[in-house]
Protein backbone atom coordinates (compact mmCIF):
# COMPACT_ATOMS: atom_id res chain seq x y z
CA UNK A 1 0.00 0.00 0.00
CA UNK A 2 0.98 3.65 -0.30
CA UNK A 3 0.41 6.58 2.03
CA UNK A 4 -0.72 10.03 0.94
CA UNK A 5 2.65 11.42 2.06
CA UNK A 6 4.49 8.87 -0.11
CA UNK A 7 2.29 9.77 -3.06
CA UNK A 8 2.98 13.50 -2.69
CA UNK A 9 6.72 12.87 -2.19
CA UNK A 10 6.91 10.61 -5.25
CA UNK A 11 5.22 13.21 -7.41
CA UNK A 12 7.58 15.93 -6.18
CA UNK A 13 10.64 13.74 -6.85
CA UNK A 14 9.39 13.23 -10.39
CA UNK A 15 8.80 16.96 -10.81
CA UNK A 16 5.25 16.52 -12.06
CA UNK A 17 1.91 17.95 -11.02
CA UNK A 18 -1.30 16.10 -10.16
CA UNK A 19 -2.63 16.43 -13.70
CA UNK A 20 0.53 14.87 -15.18
CA UNK A 21 0.39 12.01 -12.68
CA UNK A 22 -3.26 11.46 -13.60
CA UNK A 23 -2.27 11.18 -17.28
CA UNK A 24 0.62 8.81 -16.54
CA UNK A 25 -1.58 6.55 -14.43
CA UNK A 26 -4.76 6.70 -16.51
CA UNK A 27 -6.71 8.15 -13.59
CA UNK A 28 -8.57 11.44 -13.33
CA UNK A 29 -7.03 14.52 -11.72
CA UNK A 30 -9.81 14.61 -9.06
CA UNK A 31 -8.94 11.00 -8.17
CA UNK A 32 -5.27 11.95 -7.66
CA UNK A 33 -6.33 14.99 -5.60
CA UNK A 34 -8.57 12.83 -3.44
CA UNK A 35 -5.82 10.25 -2.92
CA UNK A 36 -3.28 12.91 -1.92
CA UNK A 37 -5.76 14.46 0.51
CA UNK A 38 -6.04 11.21 2.48
CA UNK A 39 -4.82 11.44 6.05
CA UNK A 40 -2.85 8.19 6.07
CA UNK A 41 -3.13 5.27 3.65
CA UNK A 42 -4.40 6.11 0.18
CA UNK A 43 -7.84 4.64 -0.28
CA UNK A 44 -9.44 3.70 -3.54
CA UNK A 45 -10.49 0.72 -5.58
CA UNK A 46 -7.83 -1.88 -6.23
CA UNK A 47 -7.63 -1.14 -9.97
CA UNK A 48 -6.95 2.56 -9.35
CA UNK A 49 -4.30 1.82 -6.71
CA UNK A 50 -2.54 -0.65 -9.01
CA UNK A 51 -2.56 1.88 -11.89
CA UNK A 52 -1.17 4.57 -9.60
CA UNK A 53 1.60 2.44 -8.11
CA UNK A 54 2.54 0.99 -11.51
CA UNK A 55 2.86 4.47 -13.03
CA UNK A 56 4.96 5.75 -10.12
CA UNK A 57 7.29 2.75 -10.24
CA UNK A 58 7.58 2.89 -14.05
CA UNK A 59 8.56 6.56 -13.77
CA UNK A 60 11.50 5.58 -11.57
CA UNK A 61 10.28 5.80 -7.99
CA UNK A 62 10.77 3.02 -5.46
CA UNK A 63 8.12 2.86 -2.75
CA UNK A 64 9.55 1.82 0.61
CA UNK A 65 7.09 -0.07 2.79
CA UNK A 66 6.91 -0.01 6.57
CA UNK A 67 9.46 -2.47 7.94
CA UNK A 68 11.49 -2.60 4.71
CA UNK A 69 15.26 -2.46 4.94
CA UNK A 70 16.19 1.21 5.11
CA UNK A 71 18.81 3.22 6.98
CA UNK A 72 16.25 5.12 9.03
CA UNK A 73 13.33 2.67 8.89
CA UNK A 74 9.73 3.64 8.22
CA UNK A 75 7.94 4.32 4.97
CA UNK A 76 9.33 6.47 2.20
CA UNK A 77 10.19 6.91 -1.46
CA UNK A 78 13.43 7.12 -3.38
CA UNK A 79 14.56 7.40 -6.96
CA UNK A 80 15.59 4.09 -8.48
CA UNK A 81 19.21 3.79 -9.60
CA UNK A 82 18.16 3.97 -13.26
CA UNK A 83 15.46 6.58 -12.64
CA UNK A 84 16.94 9.24 -14.90
CA UNK A 85 15.98 7.53 -18.14
CA UNK A 86 12.60 6.25 -16.95
CA UNK A 87 11.72 9.60 -15.42
CA UNK A 88 12.74 11.46 -18.55
CA UNK A 89 10.67 9.18 -20.80
CA UNK A 90 7.59 9.47 -18.59
CA UNK A 91 7.79 13.22 -18.17
CA UNK A 92 8.63 13.80 -21.84
CA UNK A 93 5.68 11.62 -22.86
CA UNK A 94 3.37 13.59 -20.58
CA UNK A 95 4.72 16.93 -21.80
CA UNK A 96 4.32 15.95 -25.45
CA UNK A 97 0.76 14.77 -24.83
CA UNK A 98 -0.02 18.01 -23.04
CA UNK A 99 1.58 20.25 -25.66
CA UNK A 100 -0.16 18.32 -28.43
CA UNK A 101 -3.54 19.01 -26.88
CA UNK A 102 -2.74 22.60 -26.12
CA UNK A 103 -1.87 23.20 -29.76
CA UNK A 104 -5.32 22.10 -30.91
CA UNK A 105 -7.21 24.48 -28.64
CA UNK A 106 -8.27 27.89 -29.83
Amino acid sequence: MITAAQLRAARVLLGIDQRQLAELSGLSAPTIQRMEASETMVRGNVDSLVKLMTAIEAAGIELIDEGAISNAGGRGVRLKAHAGSARSRSVMRTESQTSGRAGTRK
